[in-house]
């Protein structure tokens, strides 16, 4: 299980790109935190969930 955003999530092996993509997330309006640490967006594809990871995400909205 890979905690993310504070809930147990079954993503093991799947990459943060596929994971932002499969729950809706716009990937140029994120940011995402992992085990502590900023992963940069050019990583997404190539970075895997491994059971136990913590994550954060950050959306970030226009407006003023």
């Amino acid at each position: 299980m890979v905690k993310i955003n504070g809930e147990d999530l079954n993503v093991g092996g799947k990459s943060v790109a596929e994971y932002l993509n499969s729950a809706g997330y716009d990937l140029m309006r994120v940011a995402v935190e992992l085990n502590g640490g900023i992963v940069p967006k050019a990583q997404y594809e190539d970075t895997i969930f491994k059971n136990g990871d913590s994550v954060e995400i950050v959306s970030f909205v226009g407006g003023g």
